[in-house]
């Protein structure tokens, strides 16, 4: 019916621990989630900014359309581009860049990385499907 409350030696301290662990475990994941994912991405589209801000004249660029051209005029927002010998001109925002350089130079550097070993559940995916052997009708 009616409950005191009486004070009691300890059992305080053990829940102000408790809360404590839970906010550290709070503070450890939020700091997992900035070091794997924010911090990496914030390094990228740095990287991608000051590539796109050292362009000039003559480089060689890919789009992320996937269209390949010389640089041959740019803007504080755009970009034009000759993309054939028929001198034909494209304008893109800068954003809209890919990769500078030449074809050769974009592909080296595609294929530095060193191959990571597949890991068991790959491997066992890229075996063939054992073969099944039809049946003779005189059996």
């Amino acid at each position: 019916m009616i409950q005191f409350a009486y004070a009691t030696d300890g059992t305080t301290a053990a829940g102000a621990g408790n809360m404590t662990s839970t906010i550290i475990m709070i503070v450890v994941m939020i700091a997992i989630f900035y070091f794997l994912l924010i911090r990496p991405e914030n390094k990228r589209k740095k990287q991608a900014e000051e590539m796109r801000n050292s362009l000039k004249k003559g480089d060689w660029l890919t789009t992320i359309g996937g269209i390949y051209g010389r640089v041959v005029a740019i803007t504080d927002r755009t970009v034009v581009i000759e993309t054939s010998e028929d001198r034909v001109r494209m304008e893109f925002v800068k954003s809209a860049i890919g990769s500078v350089g030449t074809l050769d130079q974009q592909m080296a550097a595609a294929q530095r990385p060193a191959k990571k070993s597949k890991g068991l559940w790959q491997r066992r995916r890229s075996r063939r499907p054992p073969r099944i052997r039809p049946r003779n009708k005189s059996e």
